[in-house]
């Protein structure tokens, strides 16, 4: 999680401070004939654990402060960072991966195979949302190669080997996710909770060398950020749709796209009368599939990009647009069909009562759609979803909550969830009848046979590329899947654009497709940022 914590009159006294800081710094570039070589950022919030990647920090990013043993260039091919090769066994139980043998940490300490098998062993052992627990074991076989055991095979290992930062076993301690040591492009020099971060240029770093030597990131509301940006305080800052056709002098809007995807999880399940901790499961009007069709036919999704988000950003019909894992078959080529909706609702028997809701066995097509009530966002996509589900005779209740509780009702009424992932895992975890259930995962019980064993052929499978057909498999094979194309478990609705204001002259080049907004994903490849020339 990340929060987002400074209010505006005491960001008006840090800005000024930084300001003169950043003058400072400024006037010794132009005395020098260069160009400022430090950047001001308000990005995004505050990690709430620190920049450990061991317990989370990086899964969605890359982890800035550490180097990761494998990475994904801007096409999502997996390229090599830390390590130099890699190489799977035959029965995909072992991977053997050779490493750099000229990097060196932060403190100037070589990075060897010690410090990879302790960051996986740690990892392991960390209890939080780095799921190793199919590693069975790791091992050094010299100083610059590791060996990794896994239980069972599994494809999607390799993205371990892609978002986890290396730790030095050397320096790392109970307080290293506040003070963390590593070998990317920048280290840590001075974090003031709350409001902002330091960083400078590693030194000993063995890729190519950042253009800016300094990087001071605000921790601001988008508020906050955009009037610091328009006072000329900051050089990036992320904006709301709202404010992003706002013009500033000397800075441009920089819309990236995303797979930042919000959409509406729908009970697949009858009411039961069963519970979870107490938790009620199943909803009796979600759980026909007549229901989830119609409004994954009838919504428009394209209303909701260019009204709730301004144009800033696109239909979403999956939690994967566009990944190299994703059928394009899933997209619906006329969205917002009310009229092919209504005959979907009434072949099944939902027929319109007099008071213009449909009913079916005497069950009302009514139910509760429940989003977190400090998300405006969330809200305003539930809002309008359920006004266009009125011209279908579906009458939804919007209701805001926290989380707390939000997860009392998670099983049982419809939820505004937001996803975005760079593993195919998030497939899995959101639609296997293995996971129902548990935490966030799969959370309105969908199962479904033939896509489990579609997910278990892209787990086993030996080469992304073979995966990555299994995975799209089990989107919609012709006959079924959990698209909107087969059970239609969720209605996805928008892929919202991150949105920045920007110095005219700072050319960050091509980006991946953004994951969900975790861990700063602007920041991949900061190394790369310059002025223009």
């Amino acid at each position: 999680m990340m929060k987002k914590t400074i209010k505006y009159p005491l960001y008006l006294l840090l800005s000024i401070l930084l300001s003169s800081c950043a003058n400072q710094d400024k006037n010794k570039n132009s005395a020098e004939g260069g160009k400022k070589d430090n950047l001001i950022l308000a990005i995004g919030g505050e990690p709430d654990n620190g920049f450990d990647p061991t317990t989370g920090w990086g899964q969605y990013a890359s982890p800035l402060f550490q180097s990761t043993l494998l990475k994904y260039d801007t096409d999502f091919n997996v390229v090599y960072d830390a390590a130099i090769d890699y190489r799977i066994s035959d029965d995909g139980l072992n991977w053997t991966v050779k490493l750099r043998d000229n990097i060196k940490f932060s403190d100037g300490k070589p990075l060897t195979a010690n410090d990879v098998v302790f960051t996986f062993k740690t990892a392991k052992n960390s209890a939080s949302v780095v799921d190793l627990t199919n590693l069975d074991d790791v091992k050094k076989i010299d100083d610059f190669t590791v060996q990794f055991f896994l239980r069972k095979r599994n494809s999607t290992f390799i993205h371990h080997l892609i978002s986890l930062g290396i730790v030095p076993e050397h320096a790392y301690g109970a307080s290293y996710n506040e003070n963390p040591l590593g070998s990317g492009p920048y280290k840590l020099v001075q974090w003031d909770k709350g409001q902002q971060l330091i960083v400078k240029a590693n030194p000993h770093y063995y890729g190519k060398k950042p253009f800016f030597k300094k990087l001071i990131f605000l921790f601001l509301s988008q508020d906050a950020a955009f009037a610091a940006a328009k006072a000329g305080q900051v050089d990036v800052a992320s904006v709301t749709p709202a404010l992003a056709n706002e013009r500033i002098n000397g800075m441009k809007l920089v819309a990236l796209k995303s797979v930042d995807n919000r959409g509406v999880v729908l009970p697949f399940v009858p009411k039961e009368g069963k519970s979870v901790d107490g938790v009620p499961i199943g909803n009796n009007v979600t759980s026909d599939i007549a229901i989830r069709k119609a409004m994954n036919v009838g919504v428009n999704r394209e209303a909701l990009v260019n009204g709730v988000l301004k144009g800033y950003g696109t239909p979403a019909y999956t939690i994967a647009d566009h990944l190299p894992w994703w059928n394009s078959e899933t997209e619906i080529k006329n969205d917002g069909d009310v009229k092919k909706a209504i005959e979907i609702l009434a072949k099944a028997g939902w027929i319109e009562n007099k008071d213009g809701i449909r009913e079916k066995n005497g069950v009302k097509a009514e139910f509760t759609l429940h989003y977190p009530s400090n998300d405006h966002t969330r809200q305003s996509l539930s809002i309008a979803f359920a006004d266009m589900m009125k011209a279908l005779g579906i009458k939804i209740n919007v209701k805001g909550k926290n989380w707390n509780g939000i997860e009392k009702e998670l099983h049982s009424s419809a939820i505004l969830f937001g996803l975005g992932s760079h593993d195919p895992l998030e497939l899995y975890n959101a639609f296997s009848s293995k996971v129902q259930g548990h935490g966030l995962n799969n959370p309105n019980y969908y199962g479904n046979e033939i896509v489990d064993a579609y997910f278990e052929k892209a787990l086993s499978a030996t080469s992304q590329e073979q995966a990555n057909t299994f995975w799209k498999k089990a989107q919609w094979d012709g006959k079924t899947g959990f698209s909107n194309k087969g059970d239609a478990p969720w209605v996805w609705l928008v892929n919202l654009d991150h949105l920045f204001i920007m110095r005219e002259n700072l050319i960050i080049g091509p980006q991946k497709l953004q994951p969900h907004e975790h861990d700063w994903p602007i920041t991949d490849f900061i190394e790369t940022w310059h002025w223009k020339d």
